[in-house]
């Protein structure tokens, strides 16, 4: 069996088992706050949110980058842990222990997300498949959801103990399937600096291991070759170390045959980005990747800002109930047809294609909502809201788990991930904040298409500077603006 289809199983298990947790959960005291309560209680608990994620970003990710036992230690202790805090929960449902341990729940729960996430690399065949991978554990997910909402329900109207029950039963199924993932490398540790050759002309600078060299963390020695490590990079005999004497003299060469840019090397990167453009500076793929990790910023700000503006917006209207069921089920369709559209869209674009494009159609679409402004418009903004966040995280992943080092992709995602809250949070608060509660929906739509029009400008014109050697849009406009601030500072100074 594929190790692809254990993590797929081990996947669905687990978001079954965060449904049954959500469902047990839903008539405590954890979620007793009332929708009319006071902007500060609201503020208070998206704030709130955000811990699990400050905790995950600085302690998980390195921890599942060093594991011993590796990315697949880190997925089976994530489903143990959640399986025992569960039962825990079982016996405080009604006191006050209840929020220690769904918050446990809830870090355990990211750091499975984000062990997930790293080992997705090394279980498929081409980069290019990544975005599908990434695609069918998002359908999966979903699936698990709603296989786990039957028995959830109906054991609830028994009670919510034996839906946690079941829950910690789910999490420890989760465990065997786990188990069965191949076993990730170690992160080696930092060597001193020097520089030592490697078979096949490879070269090793600032104790960063070579391309397709695994190293011991014991030993600072190469893995034996007999290792099978999933995550190892093949090996490319275009690589060049660029401290070595000569580098950019001539261009780099590519062992695919496709060739790449004669500029490269000097001045400028090649026109590509990612594994297809053979040989590209680590600087390049860096800039590319935190250029895109600032558009998904936007995209999570947006999805929160749009999630509290309707909501408020329909309460101001007096809108029926069903109203806010029919808004989540508008969202839920489009991050849908976000999952199901990816991969045979990838086939055709690359993924920063992919994710401009989505950021234009927000953008568009948030234009036509503001001079619209009805229900039913407000219904299909949802759903185009529903379809970038999906996309654009499918994307997004792909993005990172194709330019990050393999022995850097737990940190890199629990890096984004927090960052990714922080917006989310910060646009959510903005209409929750808003004077007297609500911002008028026009006003709101509006900021959401300047908003995505901005990030259009800055991701795509990043994009095309970067292919091209010069300073991308942001950072243009950072050095403009501080230059401005130094001024006005001197001035004040010397007035």
């Amino acid at each position: 069996m594929q190790p692809f289809t254990w993590l797929a199983r081990t996947h669905l298990l687990s978001a079954a088992g965060d449904a049954l947790i959500a469902i047990a959960l839903a008539g405590s005291l954890f979620f007793n706050l009332d929708p009319a309560a006071a902007r500060p209680k609201v503020a208070l608990y998206l704030i709130v949110t955000m811990a699990p994620f400050a905790l995950v970003g600085p302690l998980i990710g390195p921890l599942v980058d060093r594991s011993r036992g590796g990315r697949r230690g880190m997925i089976i202790g994530a489903g143990v842990a959640r399986a025992v805090l569960a039962l825990l929960m079982v016996r405080h449902l009604n006191s006050l222990l209840l929020f220690p341990e769904a918050f446990g729940a809830l870090v355990a729960g990211k750091t499975y997300h984000v062990a997930k996430s790293a080992v997705v690399p090394g279980l498929v065949r081409e980069q290019s498949d990544l975005v599908e991978a990434n695609s069918k554990l998002m359908l999966l997910s979903g699936l698990g959801g709603a296989i786990a909402a039957g028995p959830g329900l109906l054991l609830s109207l028994i009670s919510s103990r034996w839906v946690l029950v079941l829950a910690s039963v789910v999490f420890v199924l989760m465990t065997f399937p786990a188990a069965r993932l191949p076993r990730q490398a170690i992160r080696p540790p930092r060597l001193p600096r020097r520089e030592a050759e490697r078979p096949g002309g490879h070269r090793h600078d600032f104790g960063r291991p070579a391309q397709g060299v695994e190293w011991q963390a014991e030993t600072g020695q190469p893995w034996d070759p007999s290792y099978d490590s999933p995550l190892a990079e093949p090996y490319d005999p275009g690589y060049r170390d660029p401290h070595e004497p000569g580098y950019g003299d001539q261009p780099l060469a590519d062992p695919h045959g496709r060739g790449v840019d004669p500029g490269a090397g000097r001045g400028r990167p090649p026109q590509h980005f990612g594994a297809e453009s053979g040989a590209v500076e680590p600087e390049v793929r860096r800039g590319a990747m935190l250029l895109a990790g600032s558009a998904m910023g936007v995209v999570r700000a947006m999805t929160g800002f749009t999630l509290f503006l309707i909501a408020f917006w329909l309460r101001a209207d007096d809108a029926a109930p069903w109203w806010f069921g029919f808004m989540f089920t508008a969202s839920a369709l489009g991050q849908l047809a976000g999952a199901v559209l990816a991969p045979p869209l990838r086939r055709r674009v690359r993924e920063e294609a992919l994710l401009v494009s989505v950021l234009s159609l927000a953008a568009a679409v948030s234009l036509f909502v503001a001079t619209a402004g009805d229900r039913v418009s407000v219904l299909g903004l949802a759903m185009v809201i529903g379809f970038m966040s999906s996309m654009g995280k499918l994307c997004f992943d792909a993005i990172v788990q194709r330019d990050e080092l393999p022995a850097d992709h737990g940190r890199a995602f629990a890096r984004f991930e927090t960052r990714f809250q922080l917006m989310w949070v910060i646009g959510a608060l903005v209409p929750v904040i808003a004077p007297n509660g609500i911002l008028p929906l026009r006003a709101g739509v509006t900021l959401l298409g300047v908003a995505a029009t901005a990030a259009v400008f800055l991701y795509a014109g990043g994009l095309w500077a970067l292919a091209r050697g010069r300073r991308t849009p942001s950072e243009v406009i950072a050095t403009r603006m501080k230059t401005r601030v130094n001024t006005r500072r001197r001035r004040h100074r010397d007035g």
